[in-house]
């Protein structure tokens, strides 16, 4: 892994993208200490003021609480032009699987995976080889495939730790076409939806139009992105509309001006920053307010592009195409939208604070604030299947829970083997668009996706449950495992597009049929064989 000297984590949080907004909870916190000690200076044997001293302690620590997020997530986010490649033997160091603290999340963007026709068909009726690559990676290690949505050669997947599932809702995808006037999807972008806790998230994987002179077209192309990608819920139809935003892929901004020899002069002598100036993106991020509200952490690592392949040497062909950061991690913060009022408010107090705040959703307002913290922004050397260099970003979220009670509570009743039919009960614990059509898995622990049961049966058929009624399933014995391992139940729901209730972890006992059909050794006389 190329890592150069670190840099401070970048922090952003949701109440605004502006920097005054920590001041202004800084300002309402002042405000209500002030009232505090007008109400000390006057207090007296009056009942009445020393209610008010109380209320107003409550309200100035209440504000304080809300600019403290009560959990954290770790988030490892991957993005690689895999140029049409076959997938490497190990992803550990990609996935950075023995990092501390754990990922709870991880979400892979990968662009030019091979998509001839042939190829792309038979992706279609089965994983293709990159995804089952990071599944067989990510299962044994507890993370479970949540979504993933593929457009030719563009293909982004989310993996989560099995215990998030049941808080990961409203999952939906899409993708748009900007190839050929946007009849063809060679480039373009794929997008993922969910509430994560509760707190809507977006995460979109582009490929933009290449070469040096297309850094206009570029910008237009993602806007056009942003403009016609939508969703089917009410709160959040558009990427903007959610309250976070990661925006990542083969951007393709190219380094202008400098020649090919003061770059390659530049990144073998260290001095990245020399090179920063002439990026495109950070030029155009200058010009164009809308990226504006999108951040970036410094760009302290070599730029991954032209290399040859299996190699860490530039493009030697002849070509020589100049190096170039084109492979990008940025996210972005929902701004608050400011009345006029808050508005001269605001200039006031950026008058008054210089300092240098984050961007927090806790805006007085919001009961829910998130904060975004970049850990780390760098590429990954060691990999050389393509002419790119994968480029991670490990973030923290720190949140409020907007709920942290599952949908539905399920459980498997009294012992399971296959010896019998066994018995499943689970209850609605909250009215939400349950469906007929959903059902409840049995999931092996380890299990990679949601279609990936042993058995599953159907909720029951002829009327939706009432919230807290009990509803007992059985399950046949022919469908249960002979073999003792150990099991979960899940309820899909068909219209959240996700497992909203797990159980807790039982043992299916080993059946007595195990030993006859061969799957154990005998018995005899104490002898196994």
């Amino acid at each position: 892994m190329d890592l150069l000297p670190d840099s401070p984590r970048l922090r952003s949080d949701s109440t605004s993208s502006s920097t005054s907004q920590s001041s202004r909870s800084k300002t309402l916190l002042r405000q209500r200490l002030s009232q505090l000690m007008t109400c000390i200076e006057d207090l007296s044997s009056d009942d009445e003021a020393g209610e008010e001293v109380s209320r107003t302690l409550d309200e100035a620590f209440q504000l304080c609480g809300r600019s403290l997020p009560t959990d954290a997530f770790r988030l490892h986010l991957v993005t690689w032009n895999v140029a049409t490649a076959e997938p490497p033997k190990d992803v550990t160091s990609l996935l950075q699987l023995n990092d501390q603290p754990p990922i709870d999340l991880y979400v892979i963007g990968l662009q030019e995976v091979n998509s001839t026709p042939m190829r792309f068909i038979s992706d279609l009726m089965a994983e293709d080889s990159w995804s089952h690559l990071f599944m067989d990676t990510l299962g044994p290690k507890g993370f479970v495939k949540v979504t993933s949505v593929r457009m030719q050669g563009l293909l982004l997947l989310v993996f989560a730790k099995m215990m998030h599932l049941p808080f990961i809702r409203n999952s939906q995808t899409t993708y748009t076409r900007t190839g050929i006037f946007g009849y063809w999807g060679n480039k373009g972008a794929v997008s993922v939806r969910f509430s994560f806790y509760g707190h809507m998230v977006c995460f979109l994987n582009c490929h933009l139009a290449a070469h040096m002179h297309n850094a206009l077209q570029r910008v237009d192309e993602f806007e056009h992105i942003l403009e016609t990608q939508d969703f089917d819920i009410f709160d959040t139809p558009h990427v903007l509309d959610h309250k976070v935003v990661f925006w990542f892929g083969d951007l393709n901004f190219r380094i202008e001006d400098h020649g090919l020899h003061f770059v390659r002069s530049s990144i073998n002598g260290g001095r990245l920053n020399l090179l920063w100036s002439k990026d495109q993106l950070i030029m155009m991020k200058k010009k164009e307010p809308f990226l504006q509200e999108f951040e970036e952490g410094p760009l302290n690592f070599k730029p991954t592009y032209k290399f040859d392949r299996k190699a860490d040497t530039y493009d030697t062909s002849g070509k020589k195409r100049k190096p170039a950061w084109t492979d990008r991690i940025l996210w972005r913060i929902k701004p608050k939208s400011l009345t006029s009022g808050e508005e001269e408010e605001e200039e006031e107090e950026e008058e008054d604070d210089n300092e240098k705040a984050s961007t927090f959703t806790d805006n007085g307002q919001d009961e829910y604030p998130i904060l975004v913290t970049q850990n780390t922004y760098t590429s990954v050397m060691s990999y050389g299947v393509s002419d790119h260099k994968p480029v991670i970003g490990n973030f923290t979220l720190e949140l409020r829970k907007c709920f942290d009670t599952q949908l539905v509570h399920v459980t498997p009743v009294g012992e399971w083997s296959a010896d019998q039919d066994a018995l499943l009960t689970y209850t609605i614990l909250e009215d939400f668009m349950s469906s007929t059509w959903d059902w409840i898995g049995l999931y092996k622990v380890g299990f990679k996706s949601a279609s990936d049961y042993e058995t599953f049966v159907w909720v029951r058929e002829n009327e939706l449950p009432e919230v807290n009624e009990v509803i007992e399933k059985s399950v046949d014995k022919d469908e249960i495992p002979l073999l003792s391992e150990e099991y979960v139940l899940g309820y899909y729901s068909t219209n959240l597009n996700s497992i909203v209730g797990l159980s807790d972890n039982f043992q299916i006992l080993e059946s007595k049929r195990a030993a006859v059909e061969g799957l154990v050794p005998k018995d005899i006389n104490g002898i196994n064989k």
